[in-house]
């Protein structure tokens, strides 16, 4: 198999090419042509490795990004269709290696197959070349797919974080409220109290509900020492 392309894409050239060839062979294969193994451990492997890349590029890209957020962004990532998606990008659906069954009944289109592949060529990477290696691999084809706008919006969201917290340390829900509205009909502002867990309350108001409630969790955050003072009024979306 001349896998010289394949190789030029992910940007890493393979010292021990039979991992790559073993990363390539699916199960189906294996059986129907005797060979020792197919890429199921690989595949095993690859998912690991894939995951801790990913978790630290995120750790380090998005440094005010909350646990909850991080975790979804890395699901988006890895998620089989975007994985798949990958595969088909790199070419891998026409290099792997099906048995003829698996390939009549279009195993080389389905995405668990071709998300599997590639996790597979990354634990071939891994154990070729060792974890800074995948790492460079992973950086290199995941290098324009995180998302940008989406991650700073939801970085201000003062109410997510809020109920993350007093989860995290009451094991329940801050309870808001709004409390009055201020001026005419066109130019009217609400008031809102947010009460933690704890009891302990807070006061803030808004152009809309919305942003008088984002603004109350901003100050409960305050507080509470996870959100720095001095950040501008969210837009509440």
């Amino acid at each position: 198999m001349d896998t010289v392309e394949l190789e030029q894409c992910i940007h890493h050239r393979f010292s021990q090419v039979k991992l790559l060839h073993l990363a390539l062979t699916h199960s189906s294969y294996a059986n129907e042509q005797g060979c020792e193994g197919n890429n199921e451990r690989l595949e095993f492997l690859g998912d690991a490795v894939l995951e801790l890349c990913i978790s630290e590029e995120a750790y380090k890209r998005y440094p005010l990004v909350p646990e909850g957020h991080l975790t979804r962004i890395r699901s988006n990532l890895v998620k089989e269709k975007s994985l798949a998606s990958i595969a088909r990008g790199l070419g891998l659906d026409r290099y792997l290696l099906l048995g003829r069954g698996e390939d009549m009944q279009g195993g080389r289109e389905r995405d668990s197959l071709l998300s599997d592949v590639f996790e597979a060529v990354i634990g071939a990477v891994f154990l070729d070349s060792g974890f800074e290696n995948a790492k460079r691999v992973v950086a290199g084809i995941f290098s324009d797919r995180w998302p940008e706008n989406t991650v700073m919006r939801e970085a201000k969201d003062y109410k997510s974080r809020l109920q993350e917290e007093t989860q995290r340390l009451f094991q329940a829900r801050p309870v808001y409220v709004l409390t009055g509205t201020e001026g005419p009909e066109h130019e009217k502002v609400f008031e809102v109290r947010v009460t933690l867990p704890d009891e302990s309350g807070f006061e803030a108001s808004g152009t809309s509900v919305k942003k008088a409630e984002q603004n109350a969790a901003r100050k409960a955050l305050e507080l509470l020492g996870t959100q720095k003072p001095g950040h501008q009024e969210p837009d509440g979306a």
